[in-house]
């Protein structure tokens, strides 16, 4: 460490800022369905996870050598550049944490590097088939994978705990979901911790303190598994609320569901090196779980929403990257440009958070607005389809359904002596 420069300090210390960035952005890919369920208290669930991520930082390397190996190529890269790239990466996780969207750290992160690196040195320096095969499939994959497996997984538990004791089922599965939390924040750890490794083990390749194809040294294994597990302690409650409350209503047994569905692919993902989002598998998951109890609706304005942030997150971070690199390349003025820019961007956005705090005291209180405007939300074509298949269960969807029924049913006529009488009144 003895040959790092002050740049490369700075690109050093601005890559452990993004990993605590993605910490408490993407805690509620692990917490957010046991903390609406119940399962656990808010602070006692985003202490776990913390902990979890930092020992899943030293379970693998694989996505590490992803990036820091197969995404751009190492020959040409400037320190500059991975800069401007974090700066495009940690922004739009602040942008997208703000107003409480579920986007996708690691497609910022990447999106910031592959801007960067087109402004720098053309679009050359991009490995386009480890940008299709290990970023672009798997992004498409992971939300409709994980979203089926989670949508069967619900079925089979209830179908499994149909005509036993219902509160002796819910604590069980409550049991369950901290399991399958706990999983997912260590899938997590092994995943995303990783892809600051990658940029850090980059950034020394590219100053020279690394030779090229080495891997993450000890130190940068430590620091990128610490500063993801304080930003996941800190807790993203904002997100949190979106993903617990905003996509669908879960019970113990949808939760248990989506987080073990969650898990599976995310392990199975950092075992074979695929730098996925951690964000799509869970969200995935989380609707498939709402689309797989018998009268679950999915809120698609939501979803929709979700959506939009996840296809804008690679050109977002992309063009932002590009253009602090452009900055940056002017000399050390456009670097300490850069990276004063980057700082009283993140106090603005802080300020500006504060207007409406989300906390671990208010993280499953479902505003008045938002409240009114699922209750009169329309259900969408794919929740229509499922329900065509599962009918609902008696109870508030059934007498829904019913009360539709009668409002189909022209008033009686008292002039017309054919006309069926008017039902009793309720005593």
């Amino acid at each position: 460490m003895e040959h790092i420069t002050l740049l490369l300090a700075i690109v050093v210390v601005t890559a452990l800022v993004f990993d605590f960035t993605n910490g408490f952005h993407d805690t509620a890919n692990a917490m957010a369905t046991t903390i609406s369920t119940g399962a656990l208290k808010p602070k006692t669930a985003v202490a776990m996870s913390a902990v979890l991520n930092l020992l899943g930082a030293f379970l693998s390397v694989e996505v590490a050598k992803t990036i820091s190996k197969g995404l751009v190529n190492e020959t040409g890269i400037q320190p500059e550049v991975i800069l401007a790239a974090l700066v495009g990466a940690i922004l739009w996780n602040l942008v997208t944490w703000l107003v409480g969207l579920p986007s996708s750290s690691s497609h910022a992160l990447m999106g910031g590097l592959i801007g960067a690196t087109v402004a720098s040195i053309g679009f050359s320096g991009v490995n386009g088939e480890s940008v299709v095969t290990k970023v672009l499939i798997p992004a498409v994959a992971a939300p409709i994978v994980a979203g089926i497996a989670a949508t069967l997984g619900t079925r089979l538990t209830y179908a499994i705990g149909k005509g036993k004791n219902g509160k002796a089922q819910q604590k069980g599965y409550r049991a369950g979901q901290i399991a399958s939390a706990g999983l997912v924040s260590l899938a997590h750890g092994t995943n995303d911790a990783q892809k600051t490794m990658g940029i850090i083990t980059l950034a020394l390749v590219a100053g020279g303190v690394l030779a090229p194809g080495s891997n993450p040294p000890v130190w940068v294994i430590v620091s990128a598994g610490t500063a993801i597990a304080l930003g996941t302690f800190l807790g993203g409650w904002r997100i949190i609320r979106t993903m617990g409350k905003g996509l669908t209503d879960l019970q113990p047994q949808q939760g248990f569901a989506a987080q073990t569905s969650a898990a599976t692919v995310i392990l199975a993902s950092s075992h074979l090196g695929f730098s996925l989002s951690t964000t799509h598998a869970v969200s995935g998951s989380v609707m498939g779980a709402g689309l797989g109890r018998k009268g679950g609706v999915v809120r698609w304005s939501t979803a929709t929403r979700m959506f939009v942030a996840w296809g804008l997150t690679l050109p977002a971070a992309g063009l932002v990257g590009a253009g602090a690199e452009f900055v940056a390349r002017q000399g050390q003025w456009g670097v300490y440009v850069v990276a004063a820019f980057l700082v009283a961007s993140c106090v603005g956005i802080w300020l500006v958070s504060r207007r409406q705090v989300v906390d671990h005291t208010n993280v499953n209180d479902v505003e008045t607005a938002t409240a009114t405007a699922t209750e009169t939300e329309t259900p969408g074509v794919v929740t229509t389809a499922i329900a065509a298949v599962t009918p609902p269960p008696a109870g508030s969807v059934a007498a829904v359904a019913d009360t539709d029924l009668k409002a189909t049913i022209p008033a009686p006529n008292p002039a017309d002596p054919a006309a069926p009488a008017a039902p009793a009144a309720a005593v």
